[in-house]
């Protein structure tokens, strides 16, 4: 029996047999993320090599948990200690170049490279003691601590083009080059960017290695638990039998998934191998099916509680406990993800398709007896929530809290193993899983460091040549001289630089640029802190979808075989809140719950919002209950915008506007037979 029929009436192989396919029909995952996502990108090691390997890595990630649980060293001795085991990691499992990639092969160079990078943060590892009474200042410097700094900045700067990419280098040459042509002199740069705690162990390297590390390794051992499989189930559950289905399952798995995801090129390809040739099969263009994809798992870095690491770097910047940045974020990513949902139905609607056959969904029993997996988030919200314990705390009780709930998936599968082989006993290779999911978990912690940590430490150089060169001051000015104080044409501006300096930038570093960069403009002009480092953060996060450096949009379409611009176009007009929402609480903040005096307050807020949402989607979309004319389009607009602003008066005018479309819309399709409809 057919899961769902499309608007023509043909039937569509169930959501297992597309997601099966989805290898060869949809094109092949590996290739997809190694053409997108530099993370991907990675070494061969098979046999021994592979065992020593995973171990290395599996202990760098039980050395990060230990470190930031129980180490008392000197902040500057766990950051390159951090550091040089990142390098060390780092060289043995990304190439030079896609052509070196070969089993058991890393070339002489790369050993030299990596031990004498890793040799640079060592030394000063090892010699801080002495170091801290020398070097107090660049006048101490020496030609040989020149020659380290230089050394291990260098390896560090290659390292990154490797697992992160070019964009983010392209930045820092920018600024390097503007910092020499200011005759700012070798030394002191060297002494800034290396030996002190303004470059690459600045704050965006403290807060990877105090917070990030630990949920990023929290987040390996959450996805081993089958917790992924649950979303889509749940998720198709929910709306996979309304119509245009699977686009709504794709929005809810996506935001739900987003919310243990740092990657958006990531999150697109492994929830969009399944969910895009699904929609593709229901009646959706390759376009619009590879456009969902790509603006849902983009919005998994605003998604609370975790917000592709940035959360913990906006806490940090802002100097704000980290559950209060998670509280503010939920209403802006409600909006975001409310925005995409409605434009799907409304797509769906218009194309008349259908959805999936109640009949074929997982039972709500099965799922309810899966709630258990949820519990190492709810432990971790619980936790951070109270402020009892520190973020490291809670992520490190949530990371047993995930082993535990992982054993009942483990011992199921080992028990039907063994009972298909005529076996009785499962005990033993049950416990023998668990330690492989374990060392898996540590492995796939420690792989996701790198990239982190790396990109964090170059974004610390940025932020230091922005500081030696006193840069921010100046782009202060400049934007203030050119806006002429018009706090409008500033956010235009910063909305601009945002998009710009953010593709193809991790998450994280995403947001470290833009905060030493453009949220000081926003505060000079008189914009609250916390509304400045939303804005440059949304903005940041949008350059992944928005052309013509849409690395999350380009994934979604080499999966659906679309357009790559066209499928960058509509996933912009689908994360039509994204642009919208920043400037909202610009001029409102108590859209980020700031300010609020109400409970009832915050309840109109959120109503008014989405409806809202609703009137810009539907203006998008061209279509309501019938086709929108230009004149409706552009008045339900205009309504939707008026809601949007938190204020009595104009969500008055916008229900009046926004009903009165709605009304004339149903007397319209009332009185045209079902078929015109």
């Amino acid at each position: 029996m057919p899961l769902f029929e499309n608007k023509n009436s043909e039937p569509l192989p169930d959501p297992a047999a597309v997601s099966a396919q989805a290898g060869s029909d949809a094109t092949d995952f590996d290739e997809v993320m190694k053409k997108y996502d530099k993370e991907s990108n990675t070494r061969i090691w098979v046999g021994k090599p592979k065992v020593i390997i995973t171990a290395v890595m599996s202990l760098f990630s039980l050395y990060c948990i230990w470190s930031t649980l129980f180490s008392t060293a000197a902040l500057e001795i766990r950051l390159t200690a951090f550091l040089g085991g990142v390098i060390i990691m780092g060289y043995l499992y990304y190439p030079a170049s896609k052509s070196h990639v070969r089993p058991n092969h890393m070339p002489w160079y790369d050993w030299l490279i990596m031990i004498v990078g890793a040799s640079c943060f060592f030394f000063y590892c090892f010699r801080y003691p002495s170091l801290s009474r020398v070097l107090t200042s660049a006048t101490k410097m020496t030609s040989l601590y020149t020659a380290i700094g230089v050394i291990g900045l260098l390896v560090i700067f290659e390292l990154c083009r490797r697992c992160v990419g070019l964009p983010i280098l392209c930045v820092l040459a920018a600024l390097l080059i503007y910092t020499f042509a200011t005759g700012l002199p070798l030394k002191r740069l060297i002494y800034t960017l290396f030996f002190s705690t303004g470059g690459v162990i600045g704050t965006p390297a403290q807060v990877c290695a105090k917070f990030i590390v630990v949920f990023i390794v929290f987040g390996s051992f959450l996805e081993r638990t089958g917790i992924s499989a649950f979303f889509i189930d749940l998720a198709n559950k929910l709306a996979g039998w309304a119509a245009g289905g699977p686009a709504k399952v794709a929005v809810i798995s996506s935001a739900l998934c987003g919310m243990v995801s740092g990657s958006s090129v990531g999150n697109t390809v492994t929830t969009g191998s399944v969910t895009i040739p699904m929609m593709k099969k229901t009646g959706y263009k390759p376009e619009f099916a590879g456009a969902v994809e790509a603006a849902a798992s983009t919005g998994g870095q605003i998604m609370p509680p975790i917000m592709g690491a940035a959360a913990f770097l906006m806490a940090e910047y802002m100097g704000v406990p980290y559950a209060q940045v998670a509280l503010k974020a939920i209403l802006p990513a409600v909006l975001y993800f409310t925005g995409i949902f409605i434009a799907v139905h409304l797509e769906a609607k218009k194309l008349k398709l259908q959805g999936i056959d109640r009949k074929e969904l997982t039972p709500w029993k099965l799922l309810i007896s899966r709630l258990y997996l949820l519990l190492p988030l709810i432990i971790l919200v619980a936790l951070v929530a109270s402020n009892t314990r520190t973020m490291a705390f809670a992520a490190s009780v949530s990371i047993v809290a995930a082993i535990i709930v992982g054993l009942p998936g483990i011992f199921l599968r080992e028990h039907s193993a063994t009972k298909a082989a005529g076996s009785s006993s499962f005990a033993g290779p049950a416990l023998k899983e668990t330690g492989k999911t374990i060392i898996s978990s540590l492995e796939a912690g420690g792989r996701g460091t790198i990239t982190v940590a790396v990109a964090c430490g170059v974004a610390g150089c940025i932020a230091g040549c922005i500081t030696a060169t006193g840069l921010a001051s100046k782009l202060i000015t400049g934007i203030v001289a050119v806006s002429q104080n018009s706090m409008f044409i500033a956010l235009i501006l910063t909305m601009l630089c945002c998009i710009v300096l953010g593709m193809g930038v991790p998450t994280t570093a995403n947001y470290c640029i833009m905060a030493a960069t453009t949220a000081p403009i926003l505060i000079k002009m008189g914009l609250p802190a916390v509304c400045a480092h939303f804005f440059v953060f949304y903005f940041g996060i949008v350059a992944d979808i928005t052309p013509p450096v849409a690395l999350a949009a380009y994934a979604g379409s080499a999966i659906a075989k679309s357009n790559p611009m066209k499928t960058g176009v509509n996933a912009t007009k689908l994360a039509i809140a994204a642009f919208i929402v920043p400037y909202i609480f610009a001029y409102s903040p108590s859209l980020l719950f700031e300010n609020i005096t109400s409970g009832l307050e915050v309840i109109q807020i959120v109503i008014t919002s989405i409806i809202g949402i609703f009137g810009v989607a539907a203006c998008l979309n061209g279509f309501l209950i019938t086709k929108l004319n230009i004149i409706f389009r552009l008045a339900i607009l205009a309504g939707g915008l008026l809601l949007m602003v938190p204020s009595t008066f104009t969500d008055i005018i916008g229900i009046i506007i926004v009903a009165v479309i709605v009304l004339l819309q149903f007397l319209i399709a009332k009185r045209h037979s079902p078929a015109q409809v």
